[in-house]
């Protein structure tokens, strides 16, 4: 049985849906720039999966920018893309399959990556060694550590490095986000990051091989040559921990960043623990398709929720939601709003939104990286809580509720815990799932140092901060970058 608070959280999201107006696009119309030849700017994308088209054609559309170059590991895809680019700029656009020829070529000077997320880390940190500002799409690391990593590389060479997520550009989640800076929200004591995206089996292990075109050695870079056992190479890789972050990772990192945005923190958690499961089907991927994270900052609670399997329609990008002494904030891509303690809307928010491709091309110019409105220091942050909930999933053991629940007990949370964790065993319920019968994994209360970025007293969870690095594709140390 819910409370009424956890029926009035419930309701904010579905309620803001209502209002919401068009759908943000990271490359939303603006009017085009001219500029001189010496002014104009020459970029190179690589990867050209889901992201990679929308980054070109963002920067094509400018009118202050060539894409002189695109690159991706599969040969096949980097010319049809780089032709297909060329073609609407009438001018010639070279195709790679190794990255390092973009990272070597002088001429460029910003790099858009739009690779697997084992890649994104590196190929920025490289990028930045050479002098070049990057936009780098989420989760901007595949680990806490080469986050940080990216963050010392941007300051380290005074680069600009804009994060794909671009909700931080939506005029309602900025509206949102300084109305509950100006102290309209009372006291914040919970938020919710909800990720409610289906998700199908991927199907049975197979043995697999890449595409012709694809060269694995350069695909896998920073990552083990695994045997591949998925039949989707492109695109399922986000559902395997060497590649992938799950979808907490892969789209739970928006919400997360806008949770992050209406807070203001700008620290990572002093602990952390998740459960969940890869339930409702058998496959052969690894990460789980449920998952509820939940990370204590001392006077705030803040709790990831994300499902793959069939659910109701809360909205048509997931949200976050904010419970304040002076009601609630529901904030999400196109619209956001504040309801009172009892849910009745009190105020739809509304302002202008930028281009968030724009937003990183001026502060390129501008010099100036407070300019951005998803630097890589933030992008690093959303991208960690990401990180920490994995990471204790990951160190978890499969049980049954009860155990959970009591783990959930035994930290001092301001979240009804027993209430979250019902309304998930009534959606895997829903979806014929029985948590009795089918055993959802527990991970452990992870202590963690936000100042070190390590974790307290867990040898095993320090371990998973970073990664083992396959020759010459190694993100570096600390005193290597």
């Amino acid at each position: 049985m819910f409370t009424r608070r956890q029926f009035l959280e419930d309701s904010i999201l579905t309620a803001t849906a209502a209002l919401a107006g068009p759908a943000l696009v990271a490359s939303a119309a603006e009017e085009p720039k001219k500029a001189s030849a010496n002014e104009r700017l020459s970029v190179a994308v690589i990867g050209t999966g889901v992201r990679g088209p929308a980054h070109a054609g963002a920067f094509v559309g400018r009118g202050d920018c060539d894409v002189v170059a695109i690159c991706d590991a599969d040969m096949s895809r980097a010319a049809r893309h780089a032709d297909a680019v060329g073609k609407r700029q009438k001018r010639k656009v070279a195709a790679y399959q190794d990255l390092r020829k973009i990272i070597d070529d002088k001429s460029i000077g910003v790099v858009s990556i739009a690779t697997c997320n084992h890649w994104h880390a590196l190929a920025a940190i490289w990028a930045m060694q050479a002098g070049k500002d990057v936009y780098v799409e989420k989760p901007v690391s595949h680990n806490i550590s080469e986050g940080r990593r990216m963050v010392q590389a941007a300051r380290k060479y005074d680069r600009i490095c804009q994060v794909g997520t671009q909700y931080r550009s939506d005029g309602t989640c900025k509206a949102a986000a300084r109305f509950m800076a100006e102290g309209k929200l009372g006291k914040v004591t919970l938020a919710r990051s909800i990720t409610y995206k289906r998700r199908g089996s991927i199907g049975p292990a197979v043995e697999s091989k890449p595409p012709a075109s694809v060269d694995y050695h350069l695909w896998a870079g920073p990552a083990p040559m695994s045997p591949i056992t998925r039949r989707n190479f492109h695109y399922d890789w986000h559902w395997f921990w060497e590649t992938g972050n799950g979808d907490i990772g892969n789209s739970d990192v928006h919400r997360a960043d806008l949770v992050r945005f209406g807070l203001g923190v700008t620290r990572l958690p002093s602990a952390t623990m998740c459960y969940g499961g890869r339930v409702g089907y058998a496959d052969s991927a690894q990460t789980p398709n449920t998952q509820v994270a939940v990370h204590d900052f001392g006077d705030v609670t803040f709790v990831q929720e994300v499902r793959g399997l069939p659910t109701p329609k809360f909205h048509r990008h997931g949200g976050a939601v904010f419970t304040g002494s002076e009601g609630y904030i529901g904030m999400a891509a196109g619209s956001s709003a504040f309801f009172d303690p009892d849910g009745k809307l009190v105020e739809k928010f509304s302002g202008p939104s930028d281009n968030h491709f724009g937003n990183f091309i001026e502060a390129v110019r501008s010099r100036d990286r407070d300019h951005l409105n998803a630097e890589v220091f933030g992008g690093h942050l959303s991208a960690g809580l990401c990180h920490l909930g994995n990471i204790s999933y990951r160190l978890g053991h499969q049980t049954g509720p009860q155990e959970i629940l009591d783990q959930l007990a035994s930290h001092k949370l301001f979240d009804d815990a027993n209430d979250t964790f019902e309304r998930t065993r009534k959606h895997l319920a829903d979806n014929g799932v029985d948590i009795e019968k089918t055993q959802l994994t527990v991970g452990p209360w992870l202590q963690f140092d936000p100042d070190k970025e390590q974790f307290v007293g867990s040898a095993a969870a320090d371990a998973m901060l970073t990664r083992e690095y396959r020759e010459p594709f190694v993100v570096p140390a600390e005193s290597e970058v």
